[in-house]
């Protein structure tokens, strides 16, 4: 734990876990992985339809982040229009189905405390 810690304070760019769990963090991102984990397959146009008030600029930016971080893949079609595909990796999914499970227990925990007051 401290050899994390220690790399996280002098690099920060080079702290994996950060850089991981950011996504979990980001508004879009989540927005993303959802949805690319409830169909394996979808397409910019059909993802930004499904994101409400997502610009096309930061969906963009947001698919080239997960996909550096490799938990999404892009497939380019040589097709016109052109066609544009994005799937999640088989660590993307689990990163994803790990994230729903946190959400989960977040929620359970939130109602259990709610009801306590």
């Amino acid at each position: 734990m401290k050899k994390i810690y220690s790399i996280s304070q002098e690099q920060p760019e080079k702290c994996l876990v950060k850089n991981l769990f950011s996504p979990s963090t980001d508004k879009w991102s989540l927005f993303c992985l959802y949805n690319l984990a409830a169909e394996s397959n979808l397409r910019f146009s059909t993802l930004q339809k499904r994101i409400p008030g997502i610009s096309s600029r930061m969906l963009s930016l947001t698919l080239k982040r997960l996909e550096s971080l490799e938990l999404l893949t892009r497939k380019a079609y040589p097709e016109v229009p052109p066609r544009v595909e994005y799937k999640l990796t088989k660590f993307g999914y689990t990163y994803t189905e790990r994230l729903l499970d946190l959400n989960l227990w977040l929620y359970k925990a939130y109602e259990k405390r709610s009801r306590q007051y």
